[in-house]
């Protein structure tokens, strides 16, 4: 046993792996992915009143955003830093902060954390090559998808997602759909929330030196909130942090990129300049998983407006202990459910949560008369969307019951995003977002359909498929992954 161990960290050290866990893959798409991480200065605001008992500091107040800002990126240039690790440095901070999850914050817990920690993904890293140059700065520009409009310059303009992550997790547990995402032609802003939600985050600014932000709970404010104010003023935080992120996308595309590196206290975006007139501001989209998914719902109230000029919204299993979920909806929407979100009945706010959501899809399609989607990917669980099982694949499915591939269900969230984005940008319905309702309720199969959608997704709400949507009746449909 001895020397089998020490010859698999010899293969580990060797070929550069990480140690008892998977590389995350390389992206699909036909673009090379760059990422930058961003952190910038806010005008500096309380969002809510509540204090902390141990320091009497404000509990929800917001000094800097950060996220990191996913991109189609030259084609071939090498990373110009190190690759981002997967799970922030220093390390020790991530490590307390899920053991204040757990409600066991020591000195030996913190540590046991900390050490499971780093031998499950400590020296994992995220695939996207580090602050190289926006795809069309240094290549001619021929062979870009037609399917992207192009700015005054010839250049294409991309669409762009805000992207909301859900508890206990943090802007790199998302980084394969993000990634994925951006590989095929999307910019994608994966927000580090800093309301508590989250095991810990690094806030870095240019005046002070960086300290740590761990796991906020209720009983550590003053006074005490009752558990439904505590998640409003964390959404709150959240939503704040959306709207920032935004006027920093919309600086990039004025043409102050140079302004926003200049701020950036984590010292990348070099090439910013780069960005004016690229991003879509016009193809804004919000999305979240979990209670980001919740967060996405929410900063769509009154969408689209200067503050969040969303014209959609992706929502991939909306909480079920993270509040009420806004109906008050004016855009097209798509809601993803992972089987074991379907599958468990759980009663939310008094109704099936279920329910709650298949209501709310029909509300936006019956009333507001916009295009919606509530489907159920077939086979994943709750966290097939993020990193993790991609990491510890054996480990996840032992123990959520995944039985989908890891990587096939990452890709699946990824194609019925893009069929989304792309429904938004021509009104053309494809494969999954063609298809009627096959399953009012979950696993209750009223019609046969497509196959290559059947074997992977139960469809319970869907605008009516007779037209798919003007100018576009008899089109053939149309895969858009290799995969299928």
């Amino acid at each position: 046993m001895f020397s089998l161990l020490c010859a698999y960290l010899a293969v580990c050290i060797l070929f550069n792996m990480p140690i008892f866990s998977s590389r995350l893959p390389k992206y699909s798409g036909e673009f090379d992915v760059g990422v930058v991480d961003v952190e910038a200065p806010c005008d500096k605001r309380r969002i809510a009143n509540a204090i902390f008992k141990k320091t009497g500091q404000p509990a929800f107040e917001l000094d800097t955003v950060l996220f990191s800002l996913y991109y189609p990126a030259v084609k071939g240039i090498p990373s110009r830093a190190p690759l981002h690790d997967w799970v922030p440095k220093p390390l020790h901070h991530t490590g307390e902060g899920y053991a204040r999850f757990a409600n066991v914050n020591n000195v030996l817990t913190n540590n046991i954390f900390t050490f499971g920690l780093w031998m499950l993904a400590g020296s994992t890293k995220v695939p996207a090559k580090v602050d190289v140059p926006l795809q069309g700065t240094m290549r001619s520009y021929q062979n870009f998808p037609t399917e992207q409009p192009l700015d005054e310059y010839g250049l294409p303009e991309f669409p762009v997602i805000v992207f909301s992550h859900g508890m206990a997790s943090g802007r790199t547990s998302y980084t394969q759909w993000c990634g994925e995402m951006a590989s095929r032609g999307y910019v994608v802003a994966a927000i580090e929330h800093r309301d508590g939600s989250g095991p810990a985050t690094m806030i870095v600014d240019n005046q002070s030196r960086p300290r740590p932000l761990y796991h906020i709970s209720a009983d550590m404010l003053d006074p005490i909130p009752d558990i439904a104010d505590f998640k409003a003023m964390q959404l709150a935080m959240r939503q704040a942090e959306v709207e920032e992120t935004v006027k920093i996308l919309q600086m990039l595309n004025d043409g102050h990129g140079v302004e926003v590196y200049k701020a950036n206290s984590r010292k990348e975006g070099q090439d910013f300049d780069a960005f004016k007139g690229r991003l879509n501001m016009a193809q804004m989209v919000m999305g979240g998983h979990s209670y980001g998914a919740t967060l996405a719902l929410q900063a769509l109230k009154g969408a689209p407006c200067e503050e969040r000029p969303f014209v959609g919204g992706i929502a991939m299993d909306p909480g079920k202990h993270s509040g009420p979920l806004n109906d008050e909806i004016n855009v097209p929407v798509v809601i993803i459910h992972s089987q074991s979100w379907s599958a468990k009945h759980t009663i939310f706010h008094g109704r099936p949560h279920f329910s709650v959501v298949k209501d709310l899809v029909r509300k936006i399609i019956d009333e507001k008369k916009k295009f919606a989607w509530f489907a159920t990917a077939k086979g994943t669980t709750h966290p097939s969307v993020t990193d993790a099982p991609l990491i510890e694949p054996f480990l996840l499915a032992w123990t959520t019951g995944a039985t989908i591939n890891a990587r096939e269900g990452v890709l699946q969230y990824v194609k019925i995003s893009r069929q989304f984005m792309r429904f938004l940008d021509s009104g053309h319905r494809q494969s999954i977002l063609r298809e009627e309702i096959t399953h009012p309720e979950y696993d209750e199969e009223v019609r046969g359909y497509n196959p290559h959608v059947s074997k992977y997704w139960q469809i319970h709400m869907a605008p009516d498929a007779l037209c798919p949507s003007p100018g576009y009746c008899g089109l053939e449909d149309v895969d858009d992954m290799d995969h299928d």
